[in-house]
């Protein structure tokens, strides 16, 4: 009824384990289960060169470097503006790193401004840096969410501080 099995022969089994493995998981990987097991590699940043002049809004999940001239809100993951690039709107990303000159609003969790870069709009960060040199007009003020322009730190502390003047005055 039983018959013994190549499972319970330890000399043999070891070779042929090792033989059919190698050539079996190529051919029976498909591009699908492959995908799923390796993480997606990370897109180079877009280079938008000094040539280039963008009338609009731009929006990505990725990177972008703006080296041009830009009239309109960008919106990234990391944005980087070079020495030779002018934005002319809103900038948000969680990363903002400005060598060149910015004409809005600023937001992002991590800001940096270099020694040559030029900023004329408030900045609303996490975390900010400024470099000795850098130009900079506006305000700054600090968040712990600056990527929502509808959340701010200070509404939610003056309901907080109102509920207890509200309750000595029902009383």
């Amino acid at each position: 009824m039983f018959s013994k099995s190549k499972i319970n022969e330890p000399a043999p089994k070891a070779p042929e384990a090792t033989k059919p493995a190698a050539p079996a998981a190529p051919t029976k990987t498909s591009p699908s289960d492959f995908k799923a097991s390796a993480p997606k590699p990370k897109p180079p940043a877009s280079v938008l060169s000094s040539d280039l002049h963008i009338t609009g809004n731009l929006k990505t999940t990725g990177d972008i470097q703006v080296e041009g001239t830009v009239e309109g809100d960008i919106r990234a993951h990391l944005l980087t503006i070079g020495e030779t690039a002018t934005i002319k709107g809103e900038v948000t990303a969680d990363d903002v790193v400005i060598n060149g000159r910015i004409v809005g609003r600023v937001r992002g969790l991590k800001v940096r401004l270099t020694s040559t870069a030029r900023v004329e709009g408030d900045i609303i960060h996490k975390t900010i840096a400024i470099e000795s040199g850098a130009h900079f007009e506006g305000s700054v003020q600090r968040q712990d969410d600056p990527l929502n322009p509808g959340r701010s730190t200070k509404p939610a502390a003056n309901p907080a501080a109102a509920a207890p003047a509200a309750k000595p005055e029902g009383a």
